[in-house]
């Protein structure tokens, strides 16, 4: 078999949330073991399930509506949550209480192939995510976890979500480089078709138990992604790292 042609990029962007962390299994441990020292009781799957429900939609009304400002994810996260527990029932909540739940965000923990993936790849390429999230909470999950990135590049700087084109470009611009010598790194497709679309390369990674018995897609790669790996040290072979 023919070896496959090499792809000139120079920094790879990841997607976090999903991609690069395991959100749900991490935030309904975080959330048992919390709860457990604090006396609450609640359904921690659920209500997680529901919030990252929230996600999007949280994010669509910041975009739909510019002239309103934009408001950075921890503060979604928020308010998404103080819905939340009140539809689910769980009451004695202290303002410390609903700091802590918001901020289980920043201590996701990586997918077991990730720290060593970025590793490899850091050794050639500028790497950084290219998230949603505010670049607090993304520079706070970096330290807790080890992440070793390059920069961070979060939704704030921007002032925009993916799939706006502000974002993609934008890490682009900020790293000066052409969107070509980018690479979009993601589990999911249409993060991935957005980017492709603005001239950035791709690489998609299934991460097929995402959002455990609610997951409906992204089970595998339904684009033409210049690469498609197993998981991140599948991209490094891919690149030579």
């Amino acid at each position: 078999m023919p070896a496959a042609e090499p792809i000139d990029v120079k920094a790879l962007v990841f997607d976090i949330f999903g991609t690069v962390v395991d959100w749900r299994s991490s935030l309904i441990a975080d959330f048992t073991a919390w709860s457990a020292t604090r006396g609450i009781s609640g359904d921690w799957a659920g209500l997680v399930d529901a919030w990252r429900q929230a996600y999007v939609p949280s994010m669509d009304a910041v975009r739909k509506n510019p002239s309103a400002g934009f408001i950075m994810l921890d503060d979604l996260h928020r308010r998404s949550l103080e819905k939340l527990v009140v539809e689910f029932g769980i009451a004695g909540l202290t303002e410390d209480d609903l700091h802590y739940m918001t901020t289980g965000w920043h201590r996701l923990k990586p997918w077991p192939d990730v720290v060593a993936g970025l590793a490899r790849l850091k050794s050639t390429y500028i790497i950084s995510p290219l998230s949603n999230g505010n670049v607090g909470l993304l520079t706070r999950m970096a330290k807790t976890v080890g992440l070793p990135w390059d920069l961070i590049l979060g939704g704030d700087l921007f002032e925009h979500y993916k799939p706006d084109p502000e974002t993609y470009l934008g890490a682009a611009r900020l790293l000066n480089l052409p969107p070509g010598q980018v690479m979009m790194v993601a589990a999911h497709n249409n993060d991935l078709d957005a980017a492709q679309k603005l001239g950035l390369k791709t690489a998609f990674v299934a991460r097929p138990t995402e959002y455990g018995p609610l997951q409906k897609q992204d089970y595998e790669a339904t684009g033409a992604w210049d690469i498609v790996a197993a998981d991140f040290g599948g991209i490094a072979d891919r690149l030579g790292c």
